[in-house]
């Protein structure tokens, strides 16, 4: 019998036979993986200049290699309501609308055409033909849509393209005069135990007092609607609730003053700013706010709630900018400090998604650090006066969070 030593192993193959050895199993597993790390590195750098010398074969590589992610397989109800219920994007339906009242007025014309002509002439042909270049002519202007984003699950949401349905629903936040300096009442449940969560949270909202709440024996247990009349009358824009469970936060509460509507999230992943590796520490300077992809009238609502509670004129000098950003219903709440600086000489130039040099920022890099806190929201509520108790008539809850919503995993609220 041959000695099995005496046949070596290829390593770029599967084990050549089986050996009771762990060790040499352990080795011949480590080289095998080398083995392939070093074809696809290989393989990856022969592409690499390929595409140097021709860049076109790049553009094709990534206009080829797009990711099939649940977001881009995201589904819409297709009806023209525009409720809260309804999962459609503003942006496509109103687009839509406008090419059905730029089409009325064409196919009346058209009408009208087709009943001057005289029959007994032959005439049948010569408008027939003049209809179908008309029509060939017309029809890649109304097909017309705008590219699609490289990046679709950010995209920044546009605010005027709010349905008129809510603005008659939330008169008070969908309102055409500029939004007035926020001033904020924040609180929490009675008897808790995050204040220092509470005050973190002053700072991340400007122009907001945080009041806490007590369940003495001699105290009054004032619930949110008495407390969201007394911060009426004292000028208050809103109201926000944190709720805890087990010592976490675990929901917050945003009351709109003075008549609602009031929006009730869950919370999840909190990470304070001081547990943050390499944060930074908050100033008190305006924040910027960058609100992404709300596409659907509850996303508006919400977007537009969140946009009353900051200063509609940030300061700049400070360099600060919050982001709530919506993936899946989910919001995303970050907060950082950004710097520009030049780019130095062992960092690559900024490459967009066409693989090409991005113009005007040859020399110029970005640097971002995260002050804290950071935290998920998802929206569990929404109901149309100050809370459930405040909210009367059949449609006091406008919008609420059932199970069965996320059955079809490619469907979205927000």
């Amino acid at each position: 019998m041959g000695s099995k030593r005496g046949n070596k192993p290829s390593p770029k193959s599967a084990l050549p036979f089986r050996t009771d050895n762990k060790l040499k199993r352990q080795e011949l597993h480590v080289r095998q993986k080398k083995a392939r790390d070093n074809l696809r590195r290989d393989e990856r750098f022969r592409r690499k200049r390929e595409e140097d010398r021709d860049p076109e074969l790049r553009r094709v590589r990534l206009a080829k290699n797009i990711p099939h992610t649940i977001d881009a397989k995201r589904v819409w109800d297709e009806v023209d309501g525009e409720g809260l219920n309804v999962s459609v994007d503003v942006e496509q339906l109103k687009r839509r609308r406008i090419e059905e009242a730029e089409a009325e007025p064409l196919e009346a014309e058209e009408g009208s055409r087709d009943d001057d002509v005289d029959s007994m002439l032959d005439s049948d042909s010569d408008s027939e033909s003049e209809s179908d270049l008309r029509a060939e002519s017309e029809k890649p202007s109304r097909q017309r849509q705008r590219a699609p984003s490289n990046a679709p699950s950010t995209t920044s949401t546009n605010l005027d393209l709010t349905p008129s349905s809510l603005s008659q629903k939330f008169p008070t936040l969908f309102s055409d005069e500029p939004p007035p300096t926020p001033k904020i009442l924040l609180t929490t449940s009675l008897n808790s135990t995050l204040h220092n969560e509470a005050k973190i949270l002053c700072t991340f909202f400007p122009n907001s007092t945080y009041i806490p709440r007590s369940a003495h024996r001699y105290g009054h247990k004032f619930s949110l609607r008495e407390i969201s009349k007394f911060a009426s009358n004292r000028a208050y824009t809103a109201v926000v609730l944190l709720k805890e469970d087990y010592k976490k936060p675990t929901g917050l509460t945003v009351v709109h003053l003075p008549d609602g509507p009031t929006c009730h999230f869950s919370i999840a992943n909190w990470v304070d700013g001081k547990k943050l590796p390499g944060h930074g520490n908050p100033t008190n300077h305006y924040p910027e706010l960058i609100l992404n992809n709300f596409r659907t009238p509850l996303g508006l609502l919400t977007a537009r709630l969140f946009l009353t509670l900051f200063p509609p004129r940030p300061e700049l000098q400070g360099r600060q900018v919050v982001t709530l950003h919506n993936q899946r219903d989910y919001i995303f709440v970050r907060r950082h400090r950004y710097v520009f600086r030049e780019k130095r000489e062992t960092e690559k130039s900024v490459i967009g998604p066409d693989g090409k040099l991005v113009q005007g920022a040859e020399g110029i890099r970005a640097g971002l650090q995260e002050l804290g806190p950071r935290f998920t929201l998802k929206l569990r509520r929404v109901d149309k006066g100050i809370g459930r108790a405040g909210s009367t008539g059949e449609d006091a809850v406008q919008w609420e969070w059932k199970s069965h919503m996320e059955k079809k995993r490619t469907r979205f609220n927000l």
